[in-house]
């Protein structure tokens, strides 16, 4: 069975983001599915969704950049460049493990479907 699974990685200290706030939400509800704060390797505890709630759909990460960047030192812009990184993706198949990664710096990030 599928599951997802994120990381994220402070690209302009060259470190994992430990403590970083993250959200799930499904589109098209309001309440968020899962929150949680990244750990020393800048990762969640345990996937992200599991098999039993792992279900076709579009899905969106929220990630909170700009409270981490702050708490690392970062001085930022008011209001910031980079505040809350938004991922929206799909999920088609429930059988495949979806990654959704984060590099992150205060004015640029990337992320690709990983394994």
């Amino acid at each position: 069975m599928g599951c997802l699974t994120t990381h994220v990685l402070d690209t302009a200290k060259g470190i994992a983001a430990s403590g970083l706030k993250i959200e799930l939400f499904r589109v098209g509800e309001t309440a968020p599915l899962r929150e949680l704060i990244t750990n020393e390797d800048g990762r969640a505890d345990s996937p992200v969704l599991d098999q039993d709630s792992f279900i076709p759909g579009i899905y969106e990460l929220h990630f909170h950049a700009g409270e981490y960047l702050r708490a690392g030192g970062a001085v930022l812009s008011d209001p910031a460049f980079l505040d809350l990184v938004v991922i929206r993706f799909g999920i088609a198949d429930a059988d495949q493990h979806y990654h959704v990664p984060l590099l992150l710096s205060p004015f640029g990030y990337s992320t690709y479907r990983g394994s």
